[in-house]
């Protein structure tokens, strides 16, 4: 567990970004996870993978932190322009369509976000995403179609008023 949790930081802290919005609640979320995984080690099936245990982990940490606070509406996300993660060494023009794909991302219902952040940004399958929220292998490709669709939806709108 020790030896794993270096490794997989960086993705978990990426994974509790997309949940919190903010760099300091992601911060305080990932360090959350590792301590409840090193104080539950011991339920942890060595040789399976350690990120998609930590993501659970990190998911139900933040459910209960927002159930107990009681404003589940919004998924407490703030604007992407406030999150700033350009990528180096790409083109500006590169970088300002990112920025709009996850602005309109981080717009989609939590359940979307999720499950967009999981499979497309983690690469994790379809069936490994199910394990990691709990839900059925459907819901995920459900949730994954519709965000497309509305993700496609936006820029196709946003493209049109580019050309008028």
């Amino acid at each position: 567990m020790r030896a794993g949790l270096p490794a997989a930081y960086p993705r978990l802290w990426r994974f509790a970004l997309s949940l919190t919005g903010t760099r300091d609640v992601a911060a305080d979320l990932a360090q959350a996870t590792c301590l409840r995984a090193l104080d539950k080690a011991d339920r942890f099936t060595p040789g399976t993978r350690l990120d998609s245990w930590l993501y659970k982990i990190a998911q139900r940490i933040w459910l209960n932190e927002m159930r107990s606070k009681a404003v589940r509406v919004g998924g407490g996300l703030v604007p992407v322009e406030e999150i700033e993660i350009p990528a180096p060494g790409l083109e500006t023009e590169t970088n300002i369509l990112a920025r709009e794909v996850l602005s309109l991302v981080n717009a989609l219902p939590e359940g979307q976000r999720i499950a967009v952040l999981l499979v497309y940004v983690e690469g994790f399958s379809y069936a490994e995403a199910a394990e990691i929220l709990e839900i059925p292998v459907g819901t995920i490709m459900s949730r994954l179609s519709t965000a497309r669709r509305k993700v496609g939806d936006a820029v196709a709108d946003t493209e049109v008023d580019r050309t008028r």
